[in-house]
């Protein structure tokens, strides 16, 4: 182990978990935004006719600033319910040079998506799952489109995989255990939101319920081979940290001691240090317009 990977490693420290996760999917969402600038028609008329764009759940801000280089004359909105991640959002588009075109909102509830302001283009991620009627929050959604514009609703995809089935380390099919433990505690959770509503998350069912019309739904891959490089593997390590402490409770003793040396940042077996370590997954949007006025 040398010095300079821990100095490395402990740079990426003041981020939070959310930060590091969406600049690990910032070339996902590059690409996502420019699919839905095509979406809407020619470049010349989308860069003329969107003048304004939310990314509602922003966190830090890492597909606000994607949105506001794919739609150039727009100013976009950053909407969260976090003023700390706001804040990120707002550190982040001056880092950028987007001072002056990107703005924050504070907003928590989906009745307050519909207060929002009119805007061109509208981006979710991972937001509507988090609320008790899903359905509800697309409408609300829905009613902040200008005539002619998009809804973007990422969500779900496939789940993170970053380490091979035997890791050398306690019982084979450790992360298979981690993902069964994670989605039995979303589902108490989901139980447990005010309003929930159980809902076929068929999403461009969902859009079209919402009155839009649905225009395709499609997967962008994030394909991280090992050896990882350091901000992949500081991100890991962060989310294994918090999945111990949410669902440690859930896992026998023997995965929580696995789990525990996957954490160790000194051992070579760490997931600081593996070789096998590295990080697959895949973002799935689904898209609908309003229609324009006759």
């Amino acid at each position: 182990m040398t010095t300079h990977h821990t100095e490395d490693l402990d740079g990426d420290a003041h981020r939070t978990e959310p930060e590091l996760e969406a600049e690990l999917h910032s070339g996902c969402l590059a690409e996502a935004s420019r699919w839905l600038r095509d979406l809407l028609g020619p470049e010349e008329w989308v860069t003329a006719a969107v003048r304004r764009v939310l990314d509602v759940g922003s966190g830090p801000g890492v597909a606000s600033c994607e949105l506001a280089r794919a739609f150039p004359q727009a100013d976009v909105v950053a909407v969260d319910r976090s003023h700390s991640l706001l804040a990120r959002a707002g550190a982040r588009a001056a880092e950028r040079g987007l001072t002056g075109r990107l703005t924050t909102l504070r907003a928590e509830h989906p009745e307050e998506f519909g207060r929002l302001g009119p805007a061109e283009v509208i981006w979710t991620g991972n937001v509507c799952r988090h609320l008790g009627d899903q359905q509800a929050a697309v409408r609300s959604l829905a009613s902040a489109l200008r005539p002619g514009g998009l809804l973007a609703v990422c969500e779900h995809g496939l789940p993170l995989r970053f380490l091979p089935r035997d890791i050398g380390m306690g019982r084979p099919g450790l992360q298979a255990r981690l993902d069964a433990a994670l989605e039995e505690r979303f589902a108490a959770r989901r139980a447990g939101l005010s309003g929930t509503t159980s809902v076929v998350e068929d999403w461009p069912l969902l859009l079209a319920a919402a009155g839009l019309v649905p225009t395709g739904s499609r997967t962008f891959l994030i394909d991280l081979p090992a050896p990882l490089g350091l901000a992949a593997r500081r991100y890991l390590h962060t989310r294994l940290t918090r999945l111990l402490a949410e669902i440690g409770d859930q896992l026998t003793h023997a995965d929580r001691l696995t789990v525990e040396q996957l954490l160790d940042e000194e051992a070579g077996t760490g997931i600081l240090w593996r070789s096998d370590a590295f990080y697959l997954t895949a973002l799935t949007v689904h898209t609908a317009r309003r229609c324009a006025r006759a």
